[in-house]
């Protein structure tokens, strides 16, 4: 529908005491030009269901999408009948062995084994109707350089890009706690000299908090971020407590400027749509609680 004959129909509807939960729903998701799908991990959702129910569940609380780890376990089929029966959407995936078989690692055979399995990812990303895989980029430690892990990870890239070109399906690079890529003109720097089209950035706004700030990852990345993750820190508790101990805060109450965050969002002129959850799941209580943190949390984009 067209916005002139939306807010038409909304002025119809207003005499009835029907507008304001219409109109609300409208402007929860389009702001100015820029639009925001809300989504979770499929693991986050801890209900004893079947699949389609639980598709169902997620559409009645106000998300968009559900986004799954890959190689898949679940019958793509049961995720295709879902998807087309309730229409919420399967826009990305996550490879589920960077890990522990990282695009950085010294050893070609587990290079040849992460490309692989990237590789199937994009095809089931593709199969679902979604663009984006995420992928970790590499992992620094006490065995593998900062140098070593840089030209492996960009060789692996290099090694999927032919596999995966024609698919429409791009590589989301995310920012982990993997001791590698931990600044944004870095990041920047790495997806230049991979210079591909079909390679950008999953940006994580809970992870690069505890060694930066999200606005400015966002400035530097700008169109090359794809996607986003939702998550809550609180730098208080990661000193006090231990360093993961950071995440646990409920959205909205930790230290992100929720504020500064969308207006950076809005500056870059995000096109990629989607920003989805990725924190402590539950049941169908907890899951609403959610959704409405991160209704908050879009409230701060100026309409």
């Amino acid at each position: 529908m067209l916005r002139k004959e939306f807010l038409k129909n909304i002025s119809l509807l207003a005499g009835a005491g029907l507008a304001a939960p219409l109109l609300s729903s409208y402007q929860t998701n389009s702001f100015a030009n820029l639009k925001i799908k809300k989504g979770l991990g499929y693991w986050m959702i801890q209900e004893d269901l079947s699949i389609l129910d639980k598709f169902k569940l997620v559409k009645d609380l106000g998300f968009h999408g559900i986004e799954f780890n890959a190689p898949l376990e679940v019958p793509i089929k049961e995720l295709i009948d879902a998807r087309d029966k309730t229409g919420i959407e399967l826009p990305s995936l996550v490879n589920k062995d960077h890990w522990n078989r990282p695009l950085s690692d010294p050893d070609p055979k587990v290079r040849k084994f992460i490309v692989e399995s990237v590789v199937k990812t994009v095809q089931e990303t593709k199969m679902l109707g979604g663009n984006t895989v995420l992928v970790v980029p590499g992992i620094v430690n006490e065995k593998v350089s900062y140098e070593t892990a840089w030209k492996n990870s960009i060789a692996t890239i290099r090694q999927i890009l032919p596999k995966i070109e024609n698919t429409g399906v791009n590589i989301g690079i995310e920012n982990v706690w993997n001791n590698f890529l931990i600044s944004p003109v870095e990041a920047k720097k790495y997806l230049e000299e991979i210079n591909h089209p079909a390679v950008g950035w999953y940006f994580d706004i809970g992870n690069v908090m505890r060694y930066g700030w999200p606005e400015h990852w966002i400035e530097t990345l700008g169109t090359k971020i794809l996607k986003f993750h939702i998550k809550e820190f609180s730098r208080q508790k990661m000193n006090n407590e231990g360093l993961s101990k950071g995440f646990g805060v409920e959205l909205t109450k930790g230290d992100i400027d929720w504020a500064k965050v969308m207006k950076s969002i809005q500056d870059i002129k995000y096109k990629g749509e989607w920003m989805t959850l990725e924190v402590g799941g539950g049941d169908r209580t907890h899951l609403q609680k959610l959704s409405d943190q991160f209704d908050t949390i879009l409230g701060h984009i100026n309409s």
